[in-house]
This record gives C-alpha cells, structure tokens and sequence, in this order.
C-alpha cells in the first residue's frame, strides 16, 4: 500500500513580493507596495497545493536554520504535508524576489540557497518516502544531479512528473523516465534546443503548432508531454495522440505560483487513475482557482472551492 500519493521532491523558499504600478526597465528605480512575505518555493508549492486539495503528501527538501526556514515549515505542516523530508541547514533558506503588476503577472529572481545544497545522497537516504509514493513530482530549482537520482529513485509501478523550471537541457535518462513532461512555451524551447542561452527569444515562437511541440518533446523519449498554453489552456500528448484542454476564465489577481498548483494536482489525479487529459482538465480548474487570490501557498484552493468554481 503507498503511504503517499505524492511525493514532492524540490525547492521551498521564502517568497518576497512587492506590487508595482510597472515592472522597471534596465537602470530603472520604481517605487512598490509594502514588502510582504509568503511562504513559496516551486516544490513546497506543490507539495502545500496537493495537500489542500486533499492528497496524502511529503516534501523532500532543504531549507535553513533561519527564521524563512521557520516559516515554510509551519506552513506545510498546517497545510498537512509530511516534512520528515525536510532536511535543515547548509545554507540559508532560498529566497525568490517578486514583482507583481496590476495584471497579476509577475517577475521572479530566485536566491536558491539551500535548495541548492539538496544532494543526490539526501535523495539516496529517503528511500521509504519513494518507497511509499504512488506519484513523484519534481523541478529544476535543486540541482540536475539531484534531479537525474529522483528519476533513478521512483518506485517500480510509481510514476515521475517533471516540471523543467526554470528550463535547462535535460539528460536523456531525466527524458525517459517523465510521465509526463510538463513545460510551457519557453521551457518547451529550451528542452527542445531551441534557446541554448536559456533566454526567451522576445517574439519568436517554436516552429508550427502545440501538436508539432508534443511530438518534438515525445521523440526525445518522455512517455507523455502537457503543454501549458495560458489563456489557450493545454495539450496534452503520449504516443496515442493529443488532445487539447480547455482554461478556465477567471480574473486575475496574482499568477505568482498557479503554474505549480497546476503541475500538483494534474500529478495527484494522475495518482487516482485519472487519464492525462481528465488531470489536465481539473489541474486548470486548480490553477484558475489559485490566481483569483494574491500569493502562492495562501491562495492555493481546497477540492470543496474547485468543485465550486
């Protein structure tokens, strides 16, 4: 029997968030709102998302021994997440600098910190968080090589969900064992080799369309892909086809951290039995939920307030 439906293995920081009338341009000072500071990180995000919505989850990560370490601890443990997996220390706890505009979009600069100090061995000393995971949801805010042991780590019968933020070029062992592989535009491009620098191209789009993107992404070895395409919604790809679904309309308020509840809950439906595009479709009911509300971990909803939404 699996002790977890989803294990989350990834980064926790302390999210500082300024709003600002506009984002400034190079060499360019604006003034901002009060400073406020949440909880966040792309894996403590995940791991709280999950829990909320009601899947038995544990976080495998590193935070410092300071007061933001504190804080993300309270916070995942409050939301019900099992933090036995979090290991303290070795550096201060990442920080991500954020700027949200009226629109709700945001800018990010991340301090990794710790999460850069998160090791293949601490993943080779949690074999009982694999051992008991029915899914196992990871991202590129720790260490490649830290990555790559996850991808060796997940038990047999267990599936791997990678989300590749932000965007690298990715081992070819990584590729095989993602199921699936989930990128927007820009991660897509990088995965694909078609920004080495890591740099979105200002105006230029991968050739052809989100289904040409899929098989590009399946030829590389992934056994299914989803594409997140903002207002357009997803696709979603394995090697009998691709389906699109459709978003969710809702005002914005903040996307800081919605792509993250999106990638938790398509991971734990997937976990239930849910088909790929049965996931997609309730992760983008999760993620509308999760902009109507400033903040990441804050504003993540409960099964009851997607069920309403």
């Amino acid at each position: 029997m699996n002790t977890y439906d989803l294990l989350v293995v990834g980064s926790a920081n302390a999210d500082l968030v300024v709003g600002v009338d506009r984002r400034p341009a190079a060499g360019e000072t604006v003034l901002g709102s009060d400073l406020v500071v949440h909880p966040g990180g792309k894996g403590a995000n995940q791991a709280v998302a999950a829990a909320k919505l009601g899947a038995r989850t544990a976080l495998l990560a590193r935070v410092g021994d300071d007061g933001h370490g504190t804080l993300l601890r309270e916070s995942m443990e409050s939301a019900g997440v099992d933090t036995s997996g979090v290991l303290v220390g070795g550096a201060p706890t990442g920080v991500a600098l954020i700027t949200v505009d009226p629109s709700g979009d945001n800018s990010i600069v991340v301090s990794p910190g710790a999460n850069g100090r998160l090791t293949p061995d601490d993943v080779r000393a949690a074999g009982e968080l694999f051992a008991g995971a029915r899914v196992v949801s990871t991202l590129l805010e720790i260490p490649l090589e830290t990555v790559a042991e996850v991808a060796r780590s997940v038990a047999e019968g267990a599936r791997l969900v990678l989300n590749p933020s932000p965007p690298a070029p990715l081992p070819d062992e990584v590729l095989a064992a993602c199921d699936p592989l989930i990128v927007n535009e820009h991660e897509a491009r990088v995965v694909l080799g078609k920004d080495t620098e890591g740099k979105e191209a200002e105006g230029e789009n991968i050739e052809g369309a989100p289904e040409d993107w899929a098989r590009a992404l399946l030829a590389l070895g992934p056994r299914s892909v989803v594409i997140t395409l903002g207002a357009e919604g997803a696709l979603v790809a394995d090697a009998s086809g691709s389906s699109r679904v459709a978003s969710v309309k809702v005002k914005a308020v903040d996307t800081t951290g919605a792509g993250d509840a999106f990638t938790a809950a398509l991971a734990w439906r997937l976990g239930t039995g849910a088909s790929l595009a049965e996931a997609a479709a309730y992760a983008a009911r999760v993620g509308a939920a999760a902009v109507t509300k400033e903040g990441a971990q804050v504003s993540y909803p409960t099964a009851d307030e997607v069920a309403a939404l």
